[in-house]
Formats: structure tokens, C-alpha cells, sequence
């Protein structure tokens, strides 16, 4: 029984409740900080301040004073669904996290007014007496009063797996801490510290120095838009005053800019970033992946070092009999579903009886569940009458038990503390080190076991003034998760490292690294990271797969040593000492189910069932959303071209203009949905998880991806251009033109959507591959098109004339010679590719 200097009334009556609303007023709610909300009109003027947004609006409003209420209407209405789609998710990413935050401030039981009293964890306050029971999660830090048989598990605090004693007469106040679990026993604690002056809240308070790394993809958009934007412009005001001093009025000169400007400038851009991450957050919470930062997804996809921690995360933080041994050197190693010789039962029984009765730690739970799976010793004999808890200078435990009027000791603990209690010659000595080091190096917590014989109920002060026997040994391993293997080979081929950060011993480690597939590699204990520089580290890393005995700022240097390296850096975590590297890395992965508020908040996704295999789940599709991604950015610069050829070409001629704001405007209510709907809907490419992670240095918008789609827009533009010149010789009516030309236009676009789908050269994918929001888009053109055809009224305010069909089938034509035209070239450049490929080999 622990007791320190905490007056007998305090511990007895507590706070009152007036104490306890006052120092909550003062304090603040034992919680930890929140991350600034950023309110909804603040979401929404940093989205209207993205250029594309922006200029859309503007564009709008000019529209609007110039008296063209259907194009401003239109314009201003489609700024404003992308406004609201990025609102929507924003403010959504804001509040996620919510369901989630019950750990480190649970209800709580208390004394105040001299009655326990249970109350809401963000409500204890500094001075109130915690009532400790087993099972009890501590919701604040406190400094123990009284403690029987106390053990609290601090893996969520420490990482290590193994419940801490403290049920000890210690010199100065054993403290608990916030967020640690109670697995044995029972006490009462003084509160000295609460929400973020708690230990979990000052790791917390660390987080605040680092900066969260700003997402690639955003970067690259908002640097090509603002390009585009820039040249978008400067072409548009070239054509302002071409078209004004040339032809002529100035308003009709502003209009013709304002389209050159609307067909240059690819507004979807942003959409596509908003949409596509959006979605994917959704279609990873579907796996069981929380993305709490969804612009964080296609970093995930290009990740190259996963770092992730042992206990709980590669393991299942749940102790299992591995090994157990005998004096007579007989051994076994308990697999699962694997016979125990019978040799063996009086070992697990007695190692079972020196366990609670009632167990809630990891080593007991185990010890009882093999006792329960051999039938000759399941059933419990006796009653307990009387315990030893683990002392600090001794590191054993010992249960006393009364069957039928006989008495019998069991008793278990670390080796050398049961050895020394049982007196063993220096030959049975040496064999338990033996057997000690061969379980040891294989990863395996052993503790030694003893029995005894009391010889009444004058019951001795301490466990070592009885008379042992060594029962023998067990081995206690934490196991791996069953998915773990399948995950971290599927990531191997996938080209993604998978090292190990731990705070366990490094022979524990490497076992464990082993047992989960993790390659071979060195191992760098913290005491080895201590001793190296930063650029050293950095050099290190390159060959470790393995790092043991680390502490949480050492955690912190192993990811920036990565992130030196170029690496893009993934780290997995449950407890607060994960936390600042979680957020230090490109991306955080948290566990859901153990992980603490720390954790998560650092965290760029949470593993909602703490299933490591979620992981590689979330690396496919991250892999899949940024090719869709390109695939759609590729469309995009591919179907302007064609766009702002036409609306440039006749005013290079002199001839009349063939498309207007308005017709511009609705070939993007063509093109918008295609680009955030079907593109985001396409399925992965077949080598999606045979390729390594891309270049870290790859730009989104490389050279190639743009030249190959710029080519595409030219072959489109070539054949309308062509088409469009010969009917101009030919003498058609402009308003025939312009339609044919528009329809023309519709179908070299859905051409371009086909080419688009996959990077393979196949024609039959390119138009049989299942998409429903493809099928959806396509019957929406058919719809507008022949709501076009048919309504007189939409043909007067777009200045349609009637085509015949012979034209509407040229129109269809055209889009089917371009697609097997861009079809054939895929097919050459990958022939191209192979052969080059084949030759760099040889």
C-alpha cells in the first residue's frame, strides 16, 4: 500500500463543488487544445482568392455591366458551385475529427463534497482526488495518494507494451498520467496537472513548431493556373485592342476578349483538385481510412518511406505464450493450434496462478488464456487469499492461494529476481541465462516462474522470506497483426521501404521487423542516433530498416533525416509519442481505436480499425486519384486548345466570329463535369502497384504530359480548322456554320474523353471500359444536343442555323477520325517507349 503526504481530510471530502467550478473557470476544461476553426465565410474568401475562382467572377460581373445577364448568370452561377463544392469540403475536413475525440479526457470518477462522484473528463480539475479502479482510463495527471496492486499501462505515453507497477513506497509521489489505462488494481491520486500542462498536452504543445508540409499537387496547380492566367490575359487584351482597332467597336471588342480569355484560361483546374480529393477522402474512408487533410491524398500515393511504430501498430499490443521452458532443459515453442506436452501444464498453471485473478494486463491475459486451452488444469482450484505486488527492488509478484486447506505459493517475475528467490547453484543459473538469451534474442518477454509451500497464514512481510522452486520459464510475445506480412510485402513491390521505429530493446525489434517481412537492414538505437550528426543520420537511414530504443525526439530526427534524404515520408502511430513525427512527415497516419488526441490531431489520416493492410488500400488509391488527376489536367490542356483555336482563327482571317462568351460558357458545362465526375470515376491502371512511387521531383504538369496534350488539342484543331476553311469557301451561311462547327466541337470532346481514360493504347478500353458517370455525361451531350436541334428558341440565343444530317454526320465523323488518329499514336509512342526501354536494359 502506497501513501504520501495528502492530509487525511483532502483525500476524504475532496474538493467542494464551488472549489471545483472555480478553478475549471480559471483553468479551462481538462482537454487538449483545439486547432483554430477557420469560420465558413473565412473558407470561402481564401477559395475566391484561388486566380481561376477569381477571374471567374470577375469575368461575371463584367458581363453583367455590359448587360448580358444569361452569360453573367451563367458565369457567376458556375463560379459559384465551385465556390460552394470547396466550402462544403473544407468545413467538413474542419469538424471531422470530432467522433473521435473520447480518449484522453474520459469520465472520470471523483471525490468531491466527501461523496464519489462521476463526472465529464474535460470537467476535473487541478486538486480533485481521482478514484482509480482497473479498467479506469486516467483522465488527468496526478501524483497517487493511496495504491494497492496498482498497474497502469503507459503505451499510449511511452510505447512500451508492458503495464508499469505502482503499487511501491516510492521517496518522492508515484505519478499517473493523463490517457494511461489502469490494468490492475486500484488507488486514489491527486490531480497536479490537467489538460495542456498535462504530459500528453505539453507533447502536444511541441506540435505547434512544426510546420505541416504544404501538398505538392497544390503547389503545381496554383502555379500553372497563375501562369495560364497570365497568359490567358495578356492574349485576351492582345485581342481587346486588335479587335477594337482593326474592326472597330470596343464592346464588341471586350467580348471577343473576354471569350479568348474564357477559352485560354483552364478554370477547371481547381475544380478537378477540389472534386478529385474530396472524393477520394470518401472513397478511402470506404476502405476505413479517415482523411482528416484530403489534399494530403496524393502525397500518400507517391509516398517512398513508410515509418511506422511496433506496439499496437505492427503488433496487436496483446501478449500470447510463445515459449515456455523447464529446469530439466526440456522446451517448446507454442504456436498456434500446436500441441504443449503435457510435461508443460504444471508450469502454465503455476504462471496463471501468479497472474490477477481478474486480469486486464496483456502478460496476465495471456498466461490465463493458455491455461484455459489445456484442459487438465482450465479449472480454477482454490481461492486467493493473499498477493505480493511487484516492488521496485523486487521485480516479482507472488499470489498465495488456499486449496481445499492446503496453501500454495505461484509466483512470477524477471529472471534474475526469481532466480535469486529459488537460491539456484551456478550450473542451474547459467542454464536459465541460457534459455533467458536464446528466448530473448528471438524478440520474446520471459519471466521466470516459482512455486512454494507456506507453512501457515502468519503471512511474512515480503515475498523472499518463503522457500522456492523454479517452475521454469515462459515467453510471452506481442503478436503480429495477420495482415501485417501481406501489407508490408505488398508495399515492398509497390517500391515503398517499410522501416520500423520502436522503443523496444533491438533485439526485440529486429525479431518483430522479421516476423512482419520487414527487409533486412541495420539497426540504430537511440543511443546510436545520439551520437550522429544531422547529415550523419541522413547517411544512416539509407540502410536501416530497423530503430530501437528510440525516444520521441529521436523519432522526430529519423523523419527529417528521411525528408533530407528527398524521401517522401509516411509515418503510422497510436500514442503521444508518435505525434510530433506524425505531423513532421509528409504524411500522418494515426491508429483510430487506441490512437490519442495528439495522435489523431497531428495526423493527416486515421486508420479508423487500426488495420495496418488499410494502409496499402490507401496507397492504391492515392495512386489511382493523382492518375486520374493527370489524366484529367491532361484533357484539359488538350480540349482548350481546340477551344481557343476556333475562337482565334477567324479573327486572324477576318472573318466572322464563331463563338461567344456563351458558347464558350456551355462547352464548359461540357467539359467541368467530365473533368470532376468521369475522370475521378475511372478504375486503376493494371501496373497500378508494380511501379515505384513517382519522382519525388516530378512535376504534375511535366513536359511530356503537356506536349502530348497539346499535340492532341492540335490534331483536333487541324481537323476543325480544315472542315471550317472549306465550308467558308464553300459559302455557308455563318449561323450554319457556327453550328456545325459547335457540334463538330462536342464530338472532337468526347473523342478527346475516350483517348484520355487510360494510358494503354487499347481502342476497345478507350470506349468499352465501364464508367457510369461517363455513360451519365454522354446522355447529358446527347440531351443538350438534340434539345438543341429541336428548340428554336435555344437555336436564337446561341445563333444556331438548321444543319442538315449529312453535316451532323460529318460533325460525328470528325470525332472518330480523331480518336483514331491519337488511338494509333498511343500505340506507336508505347512501341517507342518498349524499345527504349529494352535497349537502356541491354
Amino acid at each position: 500500500m502506497l501513501r504520501t503526504t495528502v492530509p487525511d481530510t483532502i483525500r476524504q471530502r475532496g474538493l467542494t463543488a464551488a472549489e471545483a467550478l472555480s478553478r475549471l473557470q480559471a483553468d479551462g476544461p481538462n482537454e487538449l487544445p483545439r486547432a483554430t476553426e477557420r469560420p465558413v465565410w473565412r473558407i470561402a474568401a481564401e477559395v475566391v482568392r484561388e486566380p481561376m475562382l477569381a477571374l471567374l467572377l470577375v469575368g461575371g460581373i463584367a458581363y453583367l455591366l455590359l448587360g448580358s445577364l444569361a452569360e453573367a448568370l451563367i458565369l457567376l452561377g458556375f463560379a459559384s458551385f465551385s465556390i460552394i463544392v470547396t466550402v462544403v469540403q473544407e468545413s467538413r475536413t474542419e469538424h471531422v475529427l470530432e467522433a473521435l475525440r473520447d480518449l484522453s479526457a474520459p469520465r472520470a470518477l471523483v471525490i468531491r463534497d466527501g461523496e464519489h462522484l462521476r463526472v465529464a473528463g474535460r470537467e476535473i480539475v487541478t486538486g480533485d482526488m481521482l478514484v482509480l479502479e482497473q479498467g479506469d482510463r486516467i483522465a488527468a495527471d496526478a501524483e497517487l495518494s493511496e495504491a494497492k496492486e496498482l498497474e497502469v499501462d503507459e503505451s499510449l505515453l511511452t510505447g512500451e507494451s508492458l503495464a508499469v507497477g505502482k503499487g511501491a513506497e516510492m521517496p518522492t509521489p508515484d505519478q499517473v498520467f493523463a490517457g494511461t489505462l489502469v490494468t490492475r488494481g486500484s488507488g486514489i491520486a491527486l490531480v497536479v496537472a490537467t489538460g495542456p500542462r498535462s504530459a500528453i498536452g505539453r507533447i502536444g504543445q511541441s506540435l505547434a513548431s512544426l510546420d505541416s508540409e504544404v501538398p505538392r499537387l497544390r503547389r503545381e496547380t496554383v502555379r500553372i493556373v497563375r501562369w495560364c492566367a497570365i497568359g490567358g490575359g495578356a492574349v485576351a487584351l492582345l485581342v481587346v485592342l486588335l479587335f477594337g482597332l482593326l474592326r472597330g467597336g470596343w464592346i464588341e471588342a471586350v467580348l471577343a476578349g473576354i471569350a479568348i480569355g474564357m477559352s485560354m484560361l483552364p478554370e477547371e483546374f481547381p475544380v478537378v483538385l477540389t472534386v478529385f480529393l474530396a472524393m477520394g477522402a470518401w472513397r478511402i474512408g470506404k476502405v476505413g481510412v479517415l482523411t482528416r487533410r484530403a489534399s494530403a491524398i496524393d502525397t500518400l500515393g507517391s509516398a517512398t518511406v513508410l515509418c511506422t511504430d511496433k506496439t499496437g501498430t505492427l503488433t496487436e499490443n496483446r501478449m500470447a505464450l510463445s515459449a515456455v521452458w523447464l529446469p530439466s532443459g526440456e522446451a517448446c515453442d507454442v504456436e498456434p493450434g500446436s500441441a504443449i506436452p503435457g510435461a508443460f501444464d504444471g508450469l502454465i498453471e503455476t504462471a496463471a496462478m501468479a497472474s490477477a485473478p481478474d486480469p486486464t494486463d496483456p502478460m496476465d491475459l495471456a498466461l490465463h488464456r493458455a491455461r484455459a486451452a489445456r484442459p487438465a488444469i482450465a479449472v480454477v482450484q482454490g481461492a486467493l487469499v493473499h498477493t505480493y505486488p511487484l516492488h521496485p527492488n523486487l521485480l516479482a509478484m507472488a499470489n498465495i492461494w488456499d486449496e481445499g486447506g492446503a496453501l500454495r505459493l505461484a509466483a512470477k517475475g524477471a529472471p534474475e529476481a526469481i532466480a535469486g528467490l529459488c537460491n539456484l547453484t551456478p550450473a542451474a543459473l547459467a542454464a536459465v541465462n541460457g534459455a533467458v538469451e536464446a528466448m530473448a534474442v528471438r524478440g520474446i518477454r520471459v519471466l521466470a516462474v516459482a512455486t512454494g509451500v507456506p507453512a501457515d497464514r502468519n503471512w511474512p512481510e515480503t515475498q523472499r522470506d518463503y522457500h522456492y522452486q523454479l517452475a521454469g520459464l515462459v515467453g510471452l510475445a506481442d503478436p503480429i497483426r495477420a495482415s501485417v506480412p501481406a501489407a508490408v510485402a505488398e508495399c515492398r513491390a509497390a517500391g515503398i521501404r517499410v522501416v520500423m521505429i520502436t522503443g523496444d530493446h533491438a533485439a526485440t525489434a529486429r525479431s518483430i521487423a522479421a516476423q512482419a517481412g520487414i527487409a533486412d537492414g541495420e539497426v540504430l538505437t537511440g543511443a546510436d542516433i545520439t551520437s550522429l550528426s544531422d547529415a550523419e543520420l541522413a547517411t544512416q537511414v539509407n540502410s536501416a530498416t530497423v530503430f530501437a530504443r528510440i525516444m520521441p525526439d529521436q523519432k522526430l530526427r529519423i523523419v527529417e533525416a528521411f525528408k533530407a534524404n528527398g524521401d517522401i515520408v509516411a509515418m503510422t502511430g497510436d500514442g503521444v509519442n508518435d505525434a510530433p513525427s506524425i505531423k513532421a512527415a509528409h504524411i500522418g497516419i494515426a491508429m483510430g481505436k487506441r490512437g490519442t488526441d495528439v495522435a489523431r490531431e497531428a495526423s493527416a489520416m486515421v486508420l479508423l480499425d487500426d488495420d495496418f493492410g488499410s494502409i496499402v488500400q490507401s496507397v492504391r488509391l492515392g495512386r489511382r486519384i493523382y492518375d486520374n488527376i493527370r489524366k484529367a489536367m491532361a484533357f484539359i490542356f488538350a480540349v482548350h486548345v481546340p477551344i481557343a483555336g476556333l475562337a482565334l482563327l477567324p479573327l486572324f482571317f477576318g472573318l466572322p466570329i464563331l463563338f461567344g462568351p456563351i458558347h464558350i460558357a456551355l462547352l464548359e458545362m461540357v467539359i467541368d463535369p467530365v473533368c470532376a465526375l468521369v475522370f475521378e470515376a475511372e478504375r486503376e491502371e493494371r501496373d497500378i502497384m508494380e511501379r515505384p512511387p513517382r519522382d519525388p521531383d516530378e512535376s504534375l504538369f511535366s513536359f511530356s504530359m503537356i506536349a502530348w496534350s497539346v499535340f492532341q488539342g492540335g490534331v483536333a484543331f487541324a481537323l476543325l480548322g480544315a472542315v471550317y476553311w472549306l465550308k467558308t469557301l464553300a459559302g455557308m451561311p455563318e449561323a450554319e456554320l457556327r453550328a456545325l462547327m459547335f457540334f463538330a466541337l462536342i464530338a472532337q470532346i468526347v473523342s478527346l474523353i475516350l483517348v484520355n481514360r487510360s494510358f494503354g493504347a487499347s481502342l476497345v478500353q478507350a470506349v468499352a471500359r465501364r464508367n457510369s458517370a461517363l455513360l451519365y455525361v454522354l446522355v447529358a451531350i446527347a440531351a443538350v444536343t438534340a434539345l438543341i436541334l429541336y428548340l428554336p428558341q435555344a437555336q436564337a440565343l446561341l445563333k444556331f442555323g438548321s444543319i442538315s444530317w449529312g453535316d451532323m454526320a460529318l460533325a460525328a465523323g470528325l470525332g472518330g477520325a480523331l480518336l483514331l488518329l491519337l488511338e494509333g499514336c498511343k500505340l506507336v509512342l508505347r512501341k517507342a517507349i518498349a524499345n527504349r526501354v529494352r535497349s537502356a536494359d541491354r
